[in-house]
């Protein structure tokens, strides 16, 4: 997902992707070595990032 079509979420669509994708990376982490996919744990990380990034810009620009 790009950071752009992150930034247009609303508050709510951002803290239910986090909570989406922590469960998919949680899943994804308990499975072996040889099913598990090093994309795709990245690919959850990073999508989780920039969500929570997003969200703390939105609530430090909101403080100001």
């Amino acid at each position: 997902m790009k950071y752009q079509d992150i930034q247009k979420k609303t508050d709510a669509e951002l803290t239910e992707l986090v909570i989406a994708t922590r469960k998919d990376l949680r899943t994804e982490n308990f499975k072996d070595k040889f099913t598990k996919k090093a994309s795709v744990v990245q690919g959850a990380k990073k999508t989780i990032a920039q969500a929570l990034t997003e969200i703390t810009a939105r609530r430090n620009s909101a403080a100001k």
